[in-house]
């Protein structure tokens, strides 16, 4: 696939994922908080629709998460983006930072001048589930996005999933590609999974504020993430 024909792909891809109306409870759902807002974005304009990736399209690293956060990405339109200093993008983009593959250490708005270097990030769910738990019909919905960009995304060498629920979706992914895997390989932070002619799958836990706030999962945790990370690339 040409640089050009690949862009090409990425754009439909978003512009499918924009347009999604695939699950009622959740559109219900994310349209009624960019109603009500949040008081400290009271005079934002909410984004409220479904959230596709972004990134390098060139990215040998891709990195699954579970879904937009209701007041960040479902406010911004960007993964990972808004949720307040100190938050899960903040916490991410750090570590991507501190590794080389993103070019500053915060996420709080699109226009904020982040950039990333050879990874792309994706979500399970591209729309904000309440209470962070989207329904298994639910992931099942969005499996179709997640493949889409992940043909569109054709060096990608490395998954890093972040969770059980990100985790269980890669090989839910490579299971509808026939690649069946049994036993299932466990979810631990650190795990890593590898076969001949697949990307590597890494796992992590979120940087949720849940697990950082509480020391379940630390910067040195995920700069141990990311070094893996890293060492499995080849040119």
């Amino acid at each position: 696939m040409t640089q050009s024909s690949q862009l090409a792909a990425l754009r439909l891809v978003t512009t499918a994922i924009i347009s999604c109306r695939r699950c009622p409870r959740l559109r219900t759902h994310c349209l009624q908080i960019a109603q009500d807002k949040r008081a400290a974005f009271r005079d934002d304009d909410y984004w409220g629709k479904p959230v596709p990736g972004f990134g390098d399209p060139r990215a040998r690293v891709l990195i699954l998460g579970l879904a937009p956060a209701a007041h960040g990405a479902n406010r911004t339109g960007r993964l990972f983006t808004g949720d307040g200093v100190g938050g899960s993008g903040d916490f991410l983009m750090a570590a991507l930072h501190r590794a080389g593959f993103a070019n500053i250490g915060t996420s709080q708005h699109p226009a904020d001048g982040l950039r990333l270097r050879d990874a792309y990030i994706v979500a399970t769910v591209r729309c904000a589930p309440p209470d962070n738990k989207p329904l298994p019909d639910e992931i099942a919905a969005c499996a179709g996005h997640l493949a889409a960009e992940i043909a569109a995304l054709t060096r990608v060498q490395v998954v890093v999933a972040l969770g059980k629920i990100a985790w269980d979706a890669w090989f839910q992914y490579l299971a509808r590609r026939g690649e069946i895997i049994r036993p299932r390989p466990t979810f631990a932070h650190g795990a890593a999974f590898e076969r001949s002619g697949l990307p590597t799958v890494v796992g992590s836990f979120h940087p949720s504020r849940q697990n950082t706030n509480t020391g379940r999962v630390t910067a040195a945790m995920y700069d141990d993430v990311y070094r893996a990370v890293k060492a499995r690339l080849r040119r």
